[in-house]
């Protein structure tokens, strides 16, 4: 069974497969039960670079190293040259992203076999929870997210990638946060390529499905700052991506003034007229708080554009523009008046009878507050 293991998988002192695997300060690894006895026999250097070592040396359990040694052991009554030849489909399957694993987080990989196993493991993560569960539990995380680090675009794309689609499981998104994934991802936000940064956004609208990542996220340094940047700097779907993001962040009420405060509304208005009805909907939950509904009244056109998602959005954008106007009318009597001369009392009667029962009470709302009876 051992000759068919990759040859990291030895102990670079006994040459057997490793059972507790630990790395040096060197940032080698070793089996502990050799190394000890390297240092007992007097050595205080380390056996592959030569370089001397504390006289206390550390020994970091290898974790992910373990975890796939133990995923790599086939049955002795299979001791076959091809070992996916007896297995069934998953289990076929359960061994060859083993092997995509170790190339990923083995330090002897190349940059193209790194490349082609987060290539591959993306295709099989992206709708097989399998997978996914098996890389989040083999401990692979952190070598994908030093991919993410990677100064070769390519790798740092593909790593990104892969981390959206580990996000997708529920039970993997506070973990992956623990990680170190928002700061990374953050950082890519902030000097990535422009499919970087769109799938970094993407990432950050992933975790913050769970409520907990959302106050997690909002509070993170520069992260609602780094979205906002990405709105007033980016082009298409960075932009689009960056507006959701925000959105999904913004449904925690803290860290709607964050918003505000980092800027968020005139750029909001800004692209929300230019027709990206995502501006709108963040626009949505901004007006609910005191803040926001300052900021919007200071926003040269602010009417302009909300009237015209009304007149001519979609569904969901006109329930958000009807939203944020009521809310606007109610806070501030010039924007009241501003909205009866552009003709919105009209416009609201016609929704009375919309399908649409959000639309129909934002409508019946605005009518009440127009019509002096709010």
């Amino acid at each position: 069974m051992a000759t068919h293991l990759p040859d990291d998988f030895r102990c670079p002192i006994s040459l057997e497969i490793m059972s507790d695997p630990v790395i040096l300060s060197s940032g080698h690894t070793f089996d502990r039960s050799s190394i000890q006895r390297w240092r007992d026999s007097g050595h205080r250097t380390c056996p592959i670079t030569k370089l001397p070592l504390p006289e206390h040396p550390r020994l970091i359990p290898n974790h992910a190293l373990r975890s796939l040694i133990s995923s790599f052991t086939i049955p002795k009554s299979q001791p076959d040259p091809d070992p996916c030849r007896n297995l069934n489909p998953d289990q076929s399957k359960k061994y060859q992203t083993q092997l995509l694993i170790y190339t990923l987080v083995s330090p002897s990989s190349t940059l193209e076999s790194k490349l082609h196993s987060l290539s591959e493991l993306t295709r099989l993560t992206k709708l097989d929870s399998g997978p996914r569960r098996q890389l989040t539990e083999s401990g692979a995380v952190s070598a994908v997210l030093n991919c993410v680090n990677s100064t070769e675009s390519e790798i740092q794309e593909k790593a990104l990638a892969l981390l959206l689609n580990l996000s997708l499981d529920d039970d993997n998104k506070v973990g992956l946060v623990a990680e170190g994934v928002i700061s990374r991802v953050i950082n890519v936000i902030r000097a990535g390529s422009a499919s970087s940064r769109a799938i970094g956004c993407t990432i950050l609208t992933s975790l913050a499905v769970v409520e907990v990542n959302k106050a997690t996220i909002g509070a993170y340094p520069n992260a609602i700052k780094t979205l906002i940047w990405v709105l007033y700097s980016g082009k298409g779907r960075e932009v689009r991506e960056a507006a959701t993001a925000l959105y999904a962040i913004c449904s925690f009420v803290d860290n709607r003034k964050r918003a505000v405060e980092c800027g968020a509304v005139p750029i909001l208005m800004k692209i929300g007229g230019m027709g990206l009805e995502r501006a709108v909907e963040v626009l949505s939950l901004l007006v609910k708080c005191k803040e926001g509904r300052e900021e919007m009244r200071k926003v040269n056109g602010c009417l302009e554009v909300l009237v015209k998602v009304i007149r001519n959005g979609s569904e969901r954008g006109v329930q958000c523009a009807l939203l944020t106007l009521s809310c606007l009318c109610c806070f501030a009597e010039e924007m009241r008046v501003e909205a009866e001369k552009e003709g919105v009392l009209e416009i609201c009667v016609g929704f009375l009878d919309d399908e649409n029962e959000k639309i129909r009470r934002h409508a019946s709302s605005l009518v009440q507050t127009l019509s002096g009876r709010g």
